[in-house]
């Protein structure tokens, strides 16, 4: 509890023995109006103050000035204990709104506490600790077991495991060594490490999180827009009508004291605070938990149209692939298997290549350059080499057209790219190398579909073969390939017509290639973009790592907050209405009234701070 929480619980404390107190005092009438306006002014002086200066600055219709009017009116007419009574609760319900709302801010304080307070640079052979925004780019800074990487930058010296829960979620830690990227915001577990530094602080990855959580709360979603609107007029129409109440019927039965009664108890009813407090909170509580998660989402405008999402489209490679090349099938002809990709290694050794790598990843084993002689590469078709004496030929069916007899048959319905291998002349199989599916996209896009999205849809550069063959494996409704960035953004034109009246349109891309199409689209999602600026400036929601599962961890966020915040819209006007009504004819109380209002507020802020708690 803050020094402020802590006063105001004070004054509560010492109002309300005052109000007992003044209750067995036995003075009648006037006598016991000082009485009660002791504790009145300890405990409400603030909100007297408050209306007095909002109504100098031209605000009048708020809660303090609604408190007020009711408050002073109760006093006029007699009703002492009413009135400090009222004040009274209505702070309570302050108090515990202001607690609410401090430990809804401290949970995400806690959660994205990865700003480094201090940098070890190394000058002069000197270690110096520094603010992290007084190093500059090219500067070495040491970051010892425990510390904060407080900038981006490049290991130098040493390796260690670091711990980057605070940017992606996720527990399990990621080794560096010599040469390895390192991220701000990520802590150091095991070894002494040298970085040097390739950002400044205003540009690292932690500056640019901490700048999108602390602004998205500026990005208003369509229902806090509508409450802020809403409070503008429904407060000065229930201000009217309480007047009317106390003037209209007075001037027909002459009585004057019940009516105006009334009308200061349909004023207390009539606060808006459950409205204007939990509905943002909620908001603020849905970005805080999925910040939690390693998503970061840039306001709740885009945490609502998240929640509607019913179409989610899909870059191919980098997104629901892992956009690097594996051996995926082998087909000897005469030889073992191990025998075609020995052979296949060998010959494309001195190739950087990613399928020569490939090959020789899957052969596993160290190649032996004196095996391998006489290399010759043959443009556009493969290479030819002499591996342990024999002539071996590994490349396109263009290379193998030589070879007497040889047909392409079964490697050309295959599916990715097929390296054809021969060995003295002869035809000894095929080797099919391909982008891998990552592990996660297939749980992820069954998730998306339990979830309610009513169509998956894939957009590649690759060709027709490979995007049908991908988009059949992982059961995607719908593939368009052989794309270029310009035909991406004109499929998203034609998906965006076709979408259902409340359907928002998703993009999913690795941020750095699919820029226009992040705009685009409803809301743009950049996946994996751990240190990627292009990837956190033009998306609007961003997965910190390659786990596309987050993205229906993020959908179902989106709709759990939404249904906070429309369960907290229907109950509070619900609950209000009824003791607007009640108060008119006079069923309410201003007790029960004052019950209504706290109560109210209370149970909406509770039901708000369930946003945070994300499984």
């Amino acid at each position: 509890m803050t020094k402020k929480q802590k006063k105001m619980l004070a004054r509560i404390l010492i109002a309300g023995a005052l109000l007992i107190a003044a209750h067995f005092v036995p003075l009648e009438g006037l006598w016991r109006l000082p009485l009660y306006l002791i504790p009145y002014f300890i405990i409400g002086w603030d909100v007297l103050w408050k209306a007095i200066r909002n109504i100098a600055h031209g605000q009048v219709f708020d809660e303090n000035f609604l408190m007020s009017l009711a408050t002073v009116g109760a006093l006029v007419l007699g009703e002492y204990a009413e009135a400090v009574g009222v004040m009274l609760f209505y702070q309570v319900g302050e108090l515990f709104q202001s607690y609410a709302v401090g430990k809804s801010r401290q949970s995400i304080a806690q959660l994205m506490d990865i700003r480094p307070d201090t940098a070890n640079v190394e000058r002069d052979g000197e270690i110096e600790e520094v603010d992290p925004e007084e190093v500059e780019i090219g500067e070495t800074i040491v970051i010892r077991p425990g510390e904060k990487v407080p900038l981006d930058g490049v290991v130098l010296e040493g390796s260690s495991a670091i711990d980057t829960a605070a940017l992606t979620g996720e527990s399990a830690p990621r080794d560096v060594a010599v040469g390895g990227e390192l991220l701000s915001g990520c802590v150091n577990l095991t070894g002494l490490l040298k970085v040097r530094v390739t950002k400044e602080f205003g540009q690292s990855t932690v500056a640019k999180i901490l700048d999108l959580v602390e602004n998205a709360s500026s990005k208003k979603a369509k229902a806090e827009n509508f409450i802020t609107k809403f409070a503008r007029y429904y407060t000065p129409a229930v201000v009217f009508g309480a007047l009317a109440l106390a003037i209209i019927p007075s001037l027909v039965d002459g009585r004057w004291q019940m009516w105006v009664g009334r009308a200061l108890t349909f004023l207390v009813i009539s606060c808006p605070c459950a409205l204007v407090i939990s509905i943002p909170l909620s908001f603020f509580g849905g970005i805080g938990g999925a910040s939690r998660k390693g998503i970061l989402v840039k306001g709740g405008n885009y945490l609502e149209l998240l929640a509607d999402a019913g179409i989610v489209v899909f870059d191919k490679t980098g997104t629901l692939t892992k956009g690097t090349f594996a051996v995926s099938e082998v087909h000897p002809v005469g030889v073992s298997e191990g025998e075609l990709l020995e052979l296949a290694a060998l010959a494309e050794q001195h190739s950087s290549h990613p399928i020569a790598q490939s090959l020789r990843a899957a052969w596993g084993k160290e190649c032996d350059p004196e095996r391998v002689a006489d290399v010759t590469e043959v443009a556009g078709q493969g290479v030819k080499a002499l591996v342990d004496g024999r002539e071996v030929l590994a490349g396109n069916a263009k290379l193998m057209a030589s070879l007497p007899g040889w047909t392409n048959g079964a490697a050309a319905a295959a599916v990715g790219t097929v390296v054809h291998v021969a060995a003295e002349g002869k035809y000894i199989g095929y080797v099919t190398v391909a982008d891998q599916i990552k592990e996660t996209t297939p749980k992820a896009l069954a998730d998306l579909k339990a979830a309610g999205v009513r169509k998956t849809v894939m957009l590649t550069g690759d060709s027709e073969a490979v995007g049908r063959a991908v988009g059949a494996k992982l059961g995607i409704d719908e593939v368009h390939a052989g794309l270029l960035p310009g035909d991406k953004v004109d499929q998203v034109e034609k998906l965006l017509a076709s979408k259902g009246p409340r359907e928002q349109l998703v993009f999913v891309g690795d941020g750095i290639n699919d820029a226009p199409v992040l705009s685009r689209a409803d809301v743009g999602v950049a996946m994996g973009a751990l240190g990627s600026d292009a990837a956190i400036e033009a998306a609007d929601v961003v997965l910190m790592d390659d786990d596309l599962s987050k993205l229906a961890a993020a959908v179902s966020i989106a709709r759990k907050c939404l249904r906070i915040v429309r369960e907290n819209i229907v109950f509070a006007l619900a609950v209000k209405g009824l003791f607007l009504v009640l108060g008119a004819i006079g069923r309410s109380t201003m007790w029960m009234a004052v019950f209504a209002d706290v109560g109210v507020a209370v149970i909406a802020i509770l039901n708000a701070m369930r946003a945070l708690n994300v499984k």
